[in-house]
């Protein structure tokens, strides 16, 4: 009986690990099923949302088996011997997503193999003539002073942002060549070689990335700017549609704005694809000379003025419990300055996507402007006795920072016009705008809150009536 008792708790425990075995390989299979799927979402989604990715990966690959397929010839392979991955290496190192970021590194590495290769040469032929006493420590002498050169050299900002790359392969290939231990005459063969396979791994990477479905990141950087500028005249015309209505549905709507956050960000961006541009030729509607370096400051001007509406969305947000007879007063011609302004904002990035100037800009400044004056005319008429100087202190702060964006949307219509004149706009013969400062104490409203000693009268019994506006 013990036996036969033996037997069945085996079969039974048998049967529990065969099961729990099938369960586990049940749920992993369903794990990578669901993996497999979730995957070619993510692949489908990068797809739709840039297909450029989609065809810059099948340049790759077309740029990699032609220099394959060219390195395979007998003549070719037989003239370059084992140099010939080098060209391999350069097409894998090289091809970046746009034209001028391709043509970029492919000149910094052939100019800093050709200079690294020469001076290696000199230094190693120098060397060489010093004896075998004083080969060693002319060498490392050279290479710790130039090595240590060029390192240096990668830290100031010129250096960094367009020949980084091209310092290291300096380095690099002056290390290689300068401390080989070739005769002189096969170093000679060894860098040339070495110099041809990567002059051709370059030259098939930028005649594929110009010619076949090219992307000019020169483009990129002229629809980013365009676009920070259209996304702030859109929250700008959604504040004063939705968010300086004093109520508690508008201030929930407030919160699903779209923010300065992607404009913020765009930053690291926006001096990357400068960099890039750049190198580029002219292409398009962009001729020789045109002003890459302006995009830099319209952008930051635009930046500057992403942060200063960021702080007036959270001044409304945090302001809109408050519902004072004053800011009712204000809300109208509130309401008017950021519309207008949202406009101006979207006529500026018309104007530069269009590349022709549009004086349409002026007229909504000037709407602007005079509900900025309705506002300054409305603080100075009315008598603020009997208001409470806490709940006046958002309702100002709002004001002020509304006024601080107008005057940063000013420097924009100013950065526009210049770069319109340098790069040629179509109606850019216009004189300079003369855009007013809204926030000068002759031309619009200044606000100044006179608190006197605040807390040491209310502690004294001071009424609220000392403190004025």
């Amino acid at each position: 009986m013990d036996i036969e008792s033996g037997k069945i708790d085996s079969q039974i425990s048998n049967g529990k690990y065969f099961e729990s075995g099938f369960e586990w390989f049940k749920g992993l299979t369903g794990k990578i099923i669901r993996s497999g799927t979730e995957f070619e979402g993510k692949v489908e989604k990068l797809g739709r949302d840039d297909p450029r990715r989609l065809i810059h990966s099948l340049k790759v690959g077309i740029t990699l088996a032609l220099v394959a397929i060219l390195f395979y010839f007998s003549p070719i392979y037989g003239g370059f011997k084992s140099a010939t991955m080098c060209a391999i290496l350069t097409v894998v190192v090289v091809f970046e997503f746009s034209v001028g970021a391709t043509l970029g590194k492919g000149m910094n590495r052939a100019i800093a193999t050709f200079v690294g290769a020469g001076l290696g040469v000199a230094i190693h032929h120098l060397a060489d003539l010093a004896g075998k006493g004083g080969e060693p420590i002319l060498l490392g002498s050279f290479v710790f002073l130039l090595a240590a050169t060029a390192s240096f050299s990668r830290f100031l900002p010129g250096i960094k942002a367009r020949y980084d790359y091209g310092v290291l392969t300096f380095i690099l290939t002056f290390s290689l060549v300068s401390v080989s231990g070739y005769r002189i005459d096969e170093i000679f063969e060894l860098v040339l070689h070495r110099f041809s396979t990567v002059l051709i791994g370059c030259l098939i990477c930028v005649m594929i990335s110009v010619f076949v479905y090219p992307v000019w990141a020169g483009e990129d950087l002229h629809n980013q700017t365009c676009l920070n500028m259209e996304k702030l005249g859109d929250l700008l015309e959604a504040i004063g549609k939705d968010g300086l209505v004093h109520d508690n549905n508008t201030s929930k709507s407030l919160l699903h704005l779209p923010g300065c956050e992607s404009i913020i960000n765009s930053k690291a961006a926006v001096e990357s694809l400068l960099n890039f541009a750049r190198w580029e030729p002219p292409h398009g509607k962009f001729r020789y000379g045109h002003p890459w370096k302006h995009y830099l400051k319209t952008n930051m001007v635009t930046l500057q003025c992403a942060y200063k509406i960021q702080s007036l969305c959270n001044s409304i947000k945090t302001s809109q419990t408050q519902s004072v007879e004053l800011s009712k007063m204000i809300q109208k011609e509130s309401i008017t300055m950021c519309i207008e302004s949202g406009k101006a904002l979207k006529e500026l990035s018309d104007s530069i996507k269009m590349m022709a100037y549009s004086e349409s800009v002026l007229k909504h400044l000037k709407n602007s402007a005079n509900s900025a004056d309705n506002i300054k005319f409305s603080l100075q008429s009315c008598k603020l006795e009997d208001t409470n100087i806490f709940e006046l202190m958002p309702v100002i702060q709002t004001t002020t920072l509304l006024m601080e964006v107008i005057e940063s949307i000013g420097s924009i219509v100013d950065s526009v016009h210049e770069f319109s004149s340098l790069a040629k706009f179509k109606g850019s013969e216009v004189p300079k705008p003369q855009v007013e400062c809204i926030c000068s104490d002759d031309q619009a409203a200044h606000v100044v809150i006179m608190v006197c000693a605040l807390s040491s009268d209310l502690e004294s019994g001071v009424s609220q009536d000392n403190c004025h506006l």
